[in-house]
């Protein structure tokens, strides 16, 4: 299994931009050796569904794990939960959803649907319904979206896309956000856990904006899937229509068109897994078809959220709710990018939220006391939570966010936050495992170099 590509870098020290292209699935940890039911981490939504699970959600909607969801409220079911159970889908409760951890099967499991989504010439299949779907209208979207994101919205050409982070006064993380330029309104996907909560804080910041805006929820009458891997966009090309140039399609940029023949759906090329792929939107009553569509390819395999997790680690990128929340800024999470060059316009200028936690009035970036990381070296898998110390082993310096077991590189690999001073790459450290101290160092990210697509020159 090849995976190899150019490699996806983040922030040197002084936030200049890295190239980094990240979409909107949010996932689970999940070790992929392991039983689904015994290592999944359920985590809640705020939302009109469950009560229950919003009890345990913070104001901003900060996702809290759970292990349970009250038997009186039902689970929100997408467009495609027959298909999934169908296909052989292992459902479980996530963000107040039934979605599928794993499908059973020859091609099925987290180790299998994960190296299927590296191979070459192949790609998975992800429901990814859960995740919110925004529409900002009116002639000062861009100037009201620039108040509550760090992103340049208004530099965006037509069609194209970013990710930005919302942010609260204290300039921690609310949320991660895939936004597009799509002409006559912008376009937002917001994640599943998180987004009753963000529009919540939307409507506060809307409440205080004097201007022409208005935010249009489009609940579930909208279905999302994720096709991502090499193989993604000879898949997708099967359904669009056969004037649409995919090879001109640059990552991160989107557009409406018809997939099947259906009107009214969009797509936009970005992941979460480092490889190619897409996010299709389609009505939620043509889903079922145009996923057994694109299941008619043998290429392409139904996965879960259990293989987005381990996909999403290799490729170094963030879950909101475990590497990201209120209490981090894009400076400790190495997401200063998102704002642009300290000569760009946001840098400068400022004008979001808790823009005086993160920047200085210069635009240079505020120092802070640590960094997130990628930690390779440990001879077992470093869960969430796991404490990381000074190589001495006596100092604490940190915690892990994420860990699981690499499929491709065959090894244990985390994320996670430790002191500034010993965030430089090749710096030895160690992590208390299970109650036991092992060797580790700390490394660049991604792990597996991604293959974000580049348009032919």
């Amino acid at each position: 299994r090849r995976c190899k590509a150019y490699r996806c870098r983040t922030d040197d020290d002084d936030g200049r931009r890295r190239r980094r292209s990240f979409g909107a699935e949010q996932t689970i940890g999940l070790h992929p050796r392991t039983n689904p039911r015994t290592m999944l981490l359920l985590r809640g939504s705020l939302s009109k569904h469950s009560k229950t699970v919003a009890s345990r959600v913070s104001k901003r909607g900060q996702p809290c794990r759970t292990l349970a969801t009250s038997s009186d409220e039902p689970l929100v079911k997408t467009a495609l939960n027959t298909l999934h159970k169908q296909l052989g889908g292992d459902m479980v409760p996530f963000a107040g959803y039934e979605l599928p951890v794993l499908y059973k099967g020859d091609n099925g499991g987290v180790m299998k649907e994960h190296l299927w989504c590296r191979a070459d010439g192949k790609c998975s299949l992800f429901d990814v319904s859960h995740m919110g779907q925004l529409k900002w209208h009116g002639k000062d979207r861009a100037t009201f979206l620039e108040k509550i994101v760090v992103g340049d919205i208004g530099g965006l050409k037509d069609g194209a896309g970013c990710l930005s982070l919302v942010t609260n006064a204290s300039g921690g993380i609310i949320d991660d956000t895939v936004i597009t330029n799509a002409g006559d309104y912008v376009y937002m996907v917001v994640n599943g856990a998180t987004k009753f909560g963000d529009m919540k804080h939307f409507q506060e910041q809307l409440d205080q904006f004097d201007g022409d805006v208005t935010m249009e929820y489009l609940e579930d009458s909208m279905q999302l899937l994720a096709i991502q891997g090499p193989g993604a966009a000879a898949a997708v090309s099967k359904l669009l229509p056969d004037a649409f140039d995919l090879e001109r399609m640059a990552f991160m940029t989107g557009t409406n068109t018809t997939l099947d023949g259906i009107d009214g759906c969009r797509i936009t090329r970005c992941g979460y897994t480092g490889e190619d792929g897409f996010e299709i939107a389609m009505p939620a009553e043509n889903a079922e078809s145009i996923a057994a569509k694109l299941l008619e390819d043998e290429t392409v395999n139904p996965t879960g959220l259990g293989a987005r997790d381990s996909l999403r680690l290799e490729a170094g990128l963030c879950l909101y709710g475990h590497d990201l929340n209120e209490t981090i800024n894009p400076v400790e999470a190495t997401l200063a990018w998102t704002m642009g060059g300290p000569k760009g316009r946001r840098r400068t200028e400022g004008g979001f939220l808790g823009v005086e936690h993160i920047l200085k009035p210069d635009g240079k970036l505020q120092k802070v006391a640590k960094k997130r990381v990628g930690i390779m070296g440990m001879k077992a898998p470093a869960r969430e939570g796991a404490e990381i110390y000074d190589v001495t082993g006596e100092t604490k310096i940190g915690v892990v966010t994420s860990g699981t077991f690499s499929p491709c590189l065959k090894r244990p690999i985390a994320m996670g936050y430790v002191d500034t001073g010993l965030s430089k790459a090749g710096t030895e450290i160690r992590i208390k495992v299970r109650g036991k101290m092992q060797n580790a160092a700390v490394t660049k990210m991604p792990f597996v170099e991604s293959r974000y697509y580049r348009v032919p020159e």
